[in-house]
């Protein structure tokens, strides 16, 4: 028999491995469906292989590097403190490994198929699966498309890999960059600009906007700002890039920076501008699934298309595009297909930026609530009025709490500062169980620990906090 000649039957096929096609393929077979999944790369997709998993492990090696270089006023003098970056991009490379490794045991003790290959759809119930040998077709009863997004590319800057890189090539550097140009200061550029300059480099970001972290509470951003200026790194806002030439072993990039040209030069220079999601070569459109403007999949709250039995989950469906909102997403659209009343509610979404302080926000900003038609009220508690952001020497911040006035109910937190992307899990736990400031305020914390600055915001919005002045 000629391989490809006759399909392979299947039940639920996902295409793509990523944080929201293993977790959906997994949910699905936790409740009885019988699933193939199908990757081109490697397990795990862009955020454990290329993403959110390798930039942390950098970010916190060099926070670490650049915390025992100024631990002197701890009474901690490290001398001669060095960066091996090799062995560094070694460790890094290490955690990505073992967590690839761990995706594949669990698909494999949940019983489902891995088929390497790439897919294309050949049909409103079939795709083509092909590798570099062959190709064979899959059949399939539903089938959930989790296939990420890449990274998006500017005409004036096109990658080439080497000089002008994407944040693929910036996390897989063999030597920190003397200089280094990131355009874009979104939370990718921000942080992967931050953890260079924290190695070494000497960098400059460029963002169009006129702030960096756009659509970001600017009290927050401030905060970002004034440690980037500590840190020495140089950024411009209103900054459009028209230009980029490459020199030997140097690019100079030309933007028009608040109405005059400027020039700025670097070994490499980073992109960070957003990501476009991965659907322009998967025949989905051939076979009827709608499509917005931009390339993004047309879902509804049960993370369904308009084809029957074809779901959509992840980067693909649009922003904001958050690997936990993938799993979540994979979770619903493996529950629906099982039958089950499950659809999606984004209000105590989390969301996070590694910078230096961290960021995490959830729920709705007073801006937001106040639009909403909610009457507001709100209370910030800083941290330098918390004792164990004080003794861990990283105090620069605060939290800030959002409730309804009459209920008291908790709308939404923004934090900037220490652990931030911890101390999130307990306000997104509040607005998920419609908790009110009391029930905040009369919940016991640990002293001293940080997330008694939630506490101590929650007491604020009663009148009654106790470490900081009350309005």
């Amino acid at each position: 028999m000629v391989v490809g000649d006759f399909a392979n039957e299947v039940d639920v096929l996902v295409v793509g491995g990523g944080p929201g096609g293993y977790v959906a393929a997994i949910r699905a077979a936790q409740l009885g469906r019988d699933v193939t999944l199908v990757e081109k790369g490697a397990l795990g997709g862009v955020c454990l292989n290329v993403g959110c998993i390798p930039s942390k492990a950098l970010i916190s090696a060099a926070e670490l590097a650049e915390r025992m270089k100024q631990a002197g006023n701890m009474g901690v003098v490290a001398e001669n403190v060095s960066v091996d970056f090799l062995k560094m991009q070694e460790w890094k490379n290490g955690v990505v490994k073992q967590l690839t490794k761990g995706v594949g045991q669990l698909l494999k003790s949940n019983k489902i198929t891995v088929v390497q290959g790439e897919a294309y759809f050949s049909g409103t119930d079939q795709v083509r699966v092909a590798t570099e040998e062959s190709s064979e077709t899959y059949k399939f009863n539903d089938c959930i498309v989790a296939t990420g997004s890449s990274s998006a590319e500017l005409k004036a800057l096109p990658f080439d890999g080497e000089r002008i890189i994407s944040s693929t090539e910036a996390l897989n550097l063999q030597q920190v960059p003397k200089n280094m140009i990131v355009v874009g200061g979104g939370y990718i550029g921000l942080e992967l600009g931050t953890a260079y300059a924290k190695l070494g480099s000497d960098v400059t970001i460029l963002e169009g906007m006129d702030q960096l972290l756009p659509g970001t509470d600017p009290k927050v951003v401030r905060i970002i700002t004034k440690n980037l200026k500590k840190q020495k790194v140089t950024f411009k806002t209103n900054a459009f890039v028209k230009k980029a030439d490459v020199h030997g072993d140097s690019v100079t990039v030309t933007a028009d920076v608040k109405g005059e040209e400027q020039t700025f030069t670097a070994d490499v220079v980073l992109v960070s501008v957003g990501r476009h999601p991965n659907t322009s070569d998967l025949g989905l459109e051939q076979i009827g699934v709608e499509l917005d403007d931009k390339g993004f999949v047309k879902v509804n709250e049960k993370m369904q298309t308009n084809v029957d039995h074809i779901y959509a989950i992840g980067d693909i469906t649009g922003p904001p595009m958050l690997a936990h909102k993938a799993s979540y997403e994979g979770k619903v659209a493996a529950e629906v297909i099982a039958g089950e009343a499950s659809a999606v509610d984004y209000r105590a979404m989390p969301y996070v930026v590694f910078s230096d302080p961290e960021i995490a926000y959830t729920g709705l900003s007073e801006e937001e609530a106040k639009a909403e038609g909610y009457d507001v009220t709100s209370f910030r508690f800083p941290f330098p009025a918390n004792g164990r952001a004080l003794s861990m020497n990283a105090a620069d911040g605060f939290v800030n709490v959002v409730a309804d006035r009459e209920t008291q109910r908790i709308l939404g937190v923004q934090i900037v500062g220490p652990e931030a992307s911890s101390l999130i899990a307990e306000a997104v736990m509040a607005i998920e169980f419609g908790a009110t400031a009391e029930d905040i305020a009369l919940t016991i914390h640990a002293h001293p620990t940080l997330p008694e600055v939630i506490q101590e915001a929650a007491e604020g919005i009663l009148g009654h906090a106790i470490h900081t002045a009350n309005r």
